[in-house]
């Protein structure tokens, strides 16, 4: 298996000031962002769970980066046609929250302050939520990407959560773990493999190694899904016979994934594994009328799964005001 696909230009990409890529529209009426700011969570229930998605900021990478098995003219247009910049990937950070039971559960932490300067808002925006971070009972990590596990870390390098239990693939945990696999990826790829295994053996966490199926409170459980890393998993939060799929990075793009769930992205570790497992996830959540949360979907990142012959579309979620 190859290790990483992203180019060098990813990755220098990655770690400049994110704003820099940002190009002005000509062809396109783009929305600007706000002098005051958006909102910073979205909650609503599922049965009996409160669930609240919390934003991290946003992530502005290469638009390159997308479709990459694919003819880049065909991925081009097609961004164009869905009013997106060809240029820039901006994706948002939905990070859930879970209210069920006595348990209360955050699925991953976020950037931090070591990564785009444009993340790193989960704590200050749990505050804004009026979440208190000591009443989270268990963290599930789906992947030890950066914008996904370095918030672990405070200041000290100590948990941020330290009350908290921490849950972690086997599989994901054994991939970045191994002895050497610095060595063994690209130069630019170094920092981030580091950054995973700082993240792991961070202070504080005692993690509990999960595998498919596990429940971590009753009502909610995680599911393989390989192919984005190697042990990637996303999550099904289930009360009173409704369902929700926390996709992760498994489903990554809220156009591209459904129209052609054929393509991959740079930053899938294994393309034809990852987009196995994206029509796997899709199939499910069409089937069982599941609703989805992507974590880089547009904020909140919550809908549903529409099938259209071959492919298929995502259906933000119609939200309700109390």
């Amino acid at each position: 298996m190859t290790l990483f696909k992203p180019s060098r230009r990813d990755i220098l990409a990655m770690a400049a000031a994110a704003p820099a890529l940002t190009l002005p529209a000509v062809t396109r009426a783009e929305l600007g962002a706000p002098a005051t700011g958006n909102p910073t969570h979205f909650a609503f229930t599922l049965g009996e769970a409160k669930i609240t998605v919390i934003s991290d900021g946003s992530l502005q990478l290469p638009a390159d980066g997308l479709g990459v098995n694919a003819d880049p003219e065909e991925v081009e247009a097609f961004l164009e046609r869905h009013f997106l910049s060809p240029e820039t990937n901006y994706s948002h950070t939905n990070h859930l929250l879970v209210e069920i039971g006595e348990a209360t559960v955050l699925v991953d932490v976020g950037s931090g302050n070591r990564f785009l300067d444009t993340a790193g808002r989960l704590m200050a925006n749990l505050d804004a939520a009026g979440i208190d971070p000591s009443t989270i009972t268990h963290v599930v990590i789906t992947h030890a990407h950066p914008d996904h596990i370095w918030g672990i870390r405070d200041d000290f390098d100590e948990a941020i959560l330290p009350d908290a239990a921490y849950f972690l693939g086997k599989a994901e945990h054994d991939f970045w773990m191994q002895d050497g696999l610095a060595s063994q990826v690209p130069a630019e790829m170094q920092q981030f493999v580091v950054g995973a295994q700082n993240s792991i053996r961070v202070d504080g966490a005692e993690w509990d190694l999960m595998s498919d199926g596990q429940e971590i409170v009753p009502g909610l459980r995680v599911l393989d899904t390989p192919g984005h890393t190697p042990g990637h998993m996303s999550l099904i939060v289930e009360s009173n016979g409704q369902q929700l799929l926390a996709t992760g990075d498994a489903m990554s793009h809220a156009y591209t994934n459904f129209a052609h769930p054929e393509w991959y992205n740079s930053f899938d570790m294994d393309g034809d594994v990852t987009v196995t497992t994206r029509k796997r996830l899709l199939d499910m959540a069409v089937a069982d009328r599941m609703a989805v949360l992507g974590y880089h979907f547009p904020f909140p990142g919550v809908g549903h799964v529409m099938r259209e012959g071959d492919a298929y579309r995502f259906v933000p979620a119609l939200w309700k005001w109390s």
